[in-house]
């Protein structure tokens, strides 16, 4: 009887550990929040985000009004379909192949920025293959950036793809993400005030 109550505290000790490390996809709180950073006016800042339907580009645009950031946005040379089941087809294919799509253009400057602001839908539960490459170019260096993540989604998923974009960027800070549905901007500022980018 003595060994069965060890056993069942240890398991009970176990469940709440796993509990602990397990999310509920509708949290409002992501798993990695890392930094928090004075607020600084001089401090210049990069919005960086791949869109497809037009819904992360409004989320970084309103960042970019809120924060007076420059806005930089991550496109391929190959363009994706522009029908969704299709475009969803060739997202798969690149995920499980691991292929990092070539992108057209660069960020001239990427040294002069202090904070840098990475957002894109989620697909196929994590961030685009467009914005691996983008992440992993040899063309920059995130080294001790601040990186701000940002997504927008249908219904979960959020939490993965910000990991995601802290994951493929282990030399910066990482400051709280932000994640929204469609297109809806509500509480941008506030995420903002409570990240210090902005007063």
């Amino acid at each position: 009887m003595k060994y069965r109550l060890l056993f069942l505290s240890c398991l009970s000790v176990i469940l709440v550990a796993l509990a602990a490390c397990s999310k509920d996809e509708g949290s409002d709180t992501p798993l990695y929040l890392y930094d928090s950073i004075e607020y600084d006016a001089n401090r210049k800042i990069l919005i960086t985000y791949f869109s497809w339907g037009g819904n992360t580009q409004h989320l970084a645009e309103e960042i970019a009004n809120m924060t007076g950031g420059t806005l930089f946005r991550i496109e391929t040379v190959n363009p994706y379909p522009t029908d969704y089941n299709e475009c969803t087809e060739v997202a798969r294919e690149e995920l499980d192949n691991g292929v990092r799509p070539e992108l057209s253009s660069t960020v001239d400057n990427l040294d002069d920025y202090d904070v840098i602001f990475v957002g894109c839908p989620v697909w196929w539960h994590t961030a685009p293959m467009a914005v691996w490459s983008f992440l992993e170019s040899s063309e920059y260096d995130f080294s001790d950036k601040i990186i701000v993540p940002f997504c927008t989604y249908a219904s979960t998923y959020r939490e993965e793809t910000l990991a995601k974009i802290v994951e493929l960027t282990p030399g910066s800070r990482h400051l709280q993400g932000f994640g929204a549905t469609g297109r809806n901007t509500g509480g941008v500022e506030s995420w903002l005030r409570t990240i210090h980018i902005i007063r």
